[in-house]
């Protein structure tokens, strides 16, 4: 392999120079060009009216906040509600909510419950567990 000395090779010259005494006044045209211009700033603390205008927006929604709580409680049960929560209890039965049963509930349940021959007959022959169905 040949040889390869640094120092004897033929340097490359960069394509960037610098004009002579560029950088002996280069501050004083950087600060030539940048124009100094004050910002009249107004501190917030000075306006009364914003402060005034913010504390009564403070005060309204903090008396909103307990007035907007009550009326979005419900009182009401709803039935999907009710439901998820029967169907989670794992030691409530069948008999245990049938003893709870008034006979106007036992009368509604009646009224909304309407089989047709024909369905039950097709829920009794497709089920094959008949007789725990006859039993209850």
């Amino acid at each position: 392999m040949k040889e390869f000395k640094l120092e004897n090779e033929p340097k490359i010259k960069t394509g960037f120079k610098t004009p002579e005494h560029y950088f002996d006044d280069f501050s004083a045209r950087i600060l030539q060009q940048i124009e100094e211009t004050e910002v009249k700033v107004i501190p917030i603390y000075k306006r009364k009216k914003v402060i005034t205008m913010l504390a009564a927006a403070v005060v309204i929604v903090a008396l909103m906040i307990p007035i907007v709580n009550t009326y979005n409680k419900s009182k009401e049960l709803d039935e999907a509600a009710l439901e998820t929560y029967l169907s989670y209890q794992s030691n409530l039965n069948q008999y245990d909510l049938i003893r709870e049963l008034d006979t106007k509930d036992i009368e509604a349940i009646n009224q909304n419950v309407v089989l047709e021959q024909e369905t039950l007959e097709d829920v009794l022959s497709s089920n094959p567990n008949i007789e725990n169905l006859i039993s209850e």
